[in-house]
């Protein structure tokens, strides 16, 4: 399998990655050195996740080469807006030490305001400073919305996306309209780890349950961004690109979806 996904600009984004929502500033900076080391070049980050400053520092202990790495942040809602946006933005890459983002994404559709952030996003865009931009939580009727006024596409939709939640309808409308699919809360949370069908398909390929919700997610075209704080399940979320799920494995995982939202939905937030 192919470990980048080739946005609608031609930009390659890493299929897989590290999420660090609900990461404290110091375990940041550990999990994204870990990351690096274990082979990860995607770190998604957020303003409202209070820790670009311990990515920025995991991401320059690693000494990694910066155009090595692919680094997502988000714009949160009470920046919202043309002006304060820009504002975030620069906020953000001064908290991550860094010069550019490879992708930056509003984090959820406020309404009356979206349109308004993305005409900033794409004049950063413009000035090379994010190399791709996106949205988050945004429902297919948000994107054409948002495409009233936009001159650019969104070159990625980073959703809830778990076994049962697997939203297929926005996947196919987003599919056709060229925009990338990224999955957040990937392994349900963990709610699902003991679920009888993975467990038995993960016995099958001597993997865990964890493993194999995360090929499923690459083998339904979904760029996936698990977290975690500890070394060891870092690396286990990576060992991934050595088995591949039959299509009736893939099937049966369809099947565990009962439309199960654990976050907000988009169309009823009140942040």
């Amino acid at each position: 399998m192919d470990k980048t996904k080739r946005l609608a600009n031609g930009i390659e984004m890493p299929r897989l990655g590290l999420g660090v929502w609900r990461v404290e500033e110091t375990d940041a900076t550990n999990s994204v050195k870990w990351a690096i080391e274990n082979g990860y070049h995607l770190i998604d980050t957020a303003a409202i996740y209070k820790n670009e400053t311990g990515v920025g520092k995991g991401i320059a202990q690693s000494g990694i080469k910066r155009e090595d790495l692919f680094v997502t942040t988000k714009l949160w809602n009470a920046d919202q807006g043309y002006e304060t946006a820009h504002q975030a933005f620069n906020d953000s890459l001064e908290r991550l030490g860094l010069d550019y983002v490879d992708l930056y994404l509003i984090h959820w559709p406020v309404e009356g305001k979206f349109n308004d952030s993305w005409r900033a996003m794409e004049e950063i865009y413009a000035s090379g400073r994010a190399k791709a931009i996106g949205v988050s939580n945004f429902h297919q009727h948000h994107i054409e919305e948002l495409m009233t006024t936009a001159k650019i596409k969104p070159m990625v939709d980073q959703i809830e996306l778990h076994p049962t939640l697997t939203q297929e309808n926005l996947r196919e409308y987003l599919a056709k309209e060229g925009i990338a699919v990224e999955a957040w809360s990937p392994l349900g949370q963990g709610k699902i780890l003991q679920n009888p069908t993975l467990t038995e398909i993960g016995k099958k390929h001597k993997k865990s349950a964890a493993q194999v919700i995360i090929r499923w997610h690459l083998q339904s075209d979904i760029i996936v961004i698990p977290k975690s704080v500890h070394e060891e399940r870092i690396k286990e979320n990576f060992d991934v690109f050595d088995f591949e799920l039959s299509e009736d494995e893939m099937k049966q995982i369809d099947y565990l979806n009962i439309n199960e939202r654990l976050g907000a939905d988009p169309d009823n937030f009140n942040f």
